[in-house]
């Protein structure tokens, strides 16, 4: 009985030194599925930006992502966003996207990820949408 309680006490100790699971960090450039990933881990501390125009964005945009289109990008990230806040930031093509991240980075924004793809490359991998064309196909059905 002795070695039964040892053995236990054994894989108690190992289960409990191994090192904790974890949502991917922030890169530089992102994919839609890391992101994806870390919002289903339920990472409270990021934001997603959406840089295209106030009409794309209403039509449809990442679900809790904010506008901030490109010509105000920077004053609004800068009265509403703490520097070390992670955000990742997608606009009408991927070299808006890395334009809106330069953009952010130059002011001081140091955690700031550009998304491949962006809103094509997210619904791709069926990311949550949300806006007046989701509204229109949802409310057909």
């Amino acid at each position: 009985m002795s070695n039964n309680l040892e053995e236990n006490i054994q894989d108690i100790k190992e289960t409990v030194t191994k090192p904790l699971p974890h949502p991917p960090a922030l890169t530089q450039k992102s994919s839609a599925n890391a992101l994806k990933e870390r919002l289903e881990w339920g990472e409270p501390a990021l934001t997603i930006l959406d840089v295209r125009d106030r009409e794309a964005f209403n039509k449809q945009h990442i679900t809790g992502a904010m506008p901030m289109p490109m010509e105000q990008l920077v004053e609004m990230a800068k009265k509403s966003l703490q520097l070390n806040r992670d955000i990742y930031v997608y606009g009408e093509t991927d070299e808006q996207t890395s334009q809106a991240a330069s953009a952010l980075r130059e002011v001081g924004f140091d955690s700031v990820a550009e998304l491949e793809g962006g809103l094509p490359g997210w619904q791709a991998i069926s990311g949550p949408t949300e806006g007046r064309e989701f509204n229109a196909a949802y409310s057909d059905k």
